[in-house]
């Protein structure tokens, strides 16, 4: 016979409501009430009927995670299992659901996020990514559906969106003050996407600091790839057949890195002897590499957890004001950069 929530009731001796309103995580009930009610659910193997909850209260207790194209690529870069485990920290500790988006093209995914919306799938929407121009940033606005937004919205108009960042054009700008502080010069600037808003960012922060230095950026220093290892190999054999080719290397994320490794060993340019490399991201890859990636941590896992956490308090109280949140990022030093050495010519 199936344990119906007056069997729980009875073990934690409370009222059944009190047993719905523990499930449903209402701010009304004690912590202490709380896990008296969980662990009779628990003692009794009762698990709530998530799907009747969703008819009665109008709500899924799932959220929509919308990523850049198809899993199949986005997969392939280490950045977004491990935004997803932040999400899905936060999403558990409230039991939240997760539904992934699962469209091949930015049209199939779009229609997913309409099917979302309005066949009520999800309570709310997180974006692992911020592009220029985002029909499907645009429907959820216009929609005033809940979501939030990893990485900043580009369009002037959409300053009521809650997303969480870092501050990417200053730890391009500080990656590049860097290199120009170990006497590098020639510094180019290996960018993902150029659709998407932290290539944009990255950007301008390397050219501000180039300009601060009295530096003209050159325009064959600055390439633009998808963020994969092939990416990061097409990238090399681009600025490595340069008849003036650039002394250091600042890359948008770790994965393109190590395909710009890879290559540079194939060519047998050294690392850092030859030319040295900064990159983006701090995932597993980069402490790994030969030799280890000297990297800016943006803290991928928080980034993550609070878009989650600022999604949730937004369906929980939709009075809540839009939030823009920034997480700090840090250089983390390891062996890809070093000084260069000015060889003199004899007069």
């Amino acid at each position: 016979m199936a344990v119906t929530i007056k069997d729980v009731a009875k073990i934690a001796n409370v009222a059944p409501s009190t047993v719905s309103r523990v499930i449903a995580n209402s701010p009304r009930i004690s912590e202490r009430t709380k896990e008296k009610v969980r662990e009779a659910m628990k003692e009794l193997g009762y698990h709530p009927n998530f799907n009747a909850r969703s008819l009665a209260n109008k709500s899924t207790k799932t959220l929509g995670l919308i990523m850049p194209n198809s899993a199949t690529k986005t997969f392939q870069n280490p950045f977004f299992p491990e935004v997803i485990r932040g999400i899905s920290t936060k999403a558990h500790q409230l039991e939240y659901g997760l539904y992934l988006s699962t469209g091949q093209s930015d049209d199939e995914i779009f229609e997913e996020v309409q099917d979302m919306v309005q066949g009520k799938r999800v309570d709310g929407i997180i974006l692992l990514y911020s592009k220029v121009n985002d029909k499907v940033m645009n429907y959820l606005y216009n929609e005033k559906f809940p979501f939030s937004v990893i990485g900043r919205p580009y369009d002037v108009e959409m300053k009521e969106i809650t997303y969480v960042n870092n501050d990417n054009f200053k730890a391009a700008k500080t990656v590049t003050e860097y290199l120009l502080l170990l006497g590098h010069e020639r510094i180019a600037f290996i960018g993902g996407n150029l659709e998407t808003v932290v290539t944009l960012d990255h950007m301008e922060g390397y050219k501000k600091a180039l300009t601060n230095a009295g530096i003209e950026p050159k325009k064959e220093y600055v390439v633009f790839h998808e963020e994969l290892q092939e990416g990061g190999q097409e990238a090399v054999i681009d600025l490595m057949s340069l008849s003036e080719r650039p002394t250091a290397l600042i890359v948008a994320d770790d994965i393109m890195t190590f395909g710009v490794m890879r290559m540079l060993s194939e060519m047998e340019v050294r690392v850092p002897d030859d030319i040295s490399i900064i990159s983006f991201n701090n995932v597993m890859i980069s402490e790994l590499s030969s030799p280890p990636m000297t990297t800016v941590d943006i803290n991928i896992f928080s980034l993550g957890y609070e878009a989650a956490n600022c999604l949730i308090e937004k369906i929980l109280n939709p009075e809540t004001k839009p939030k823009h949140v920034i997480i700090p990022h840090k250089m983390i030093k390891r062996q890809t950069c070093q000084r260069i050495v000015k060889r003199l010519t004899k007069q």
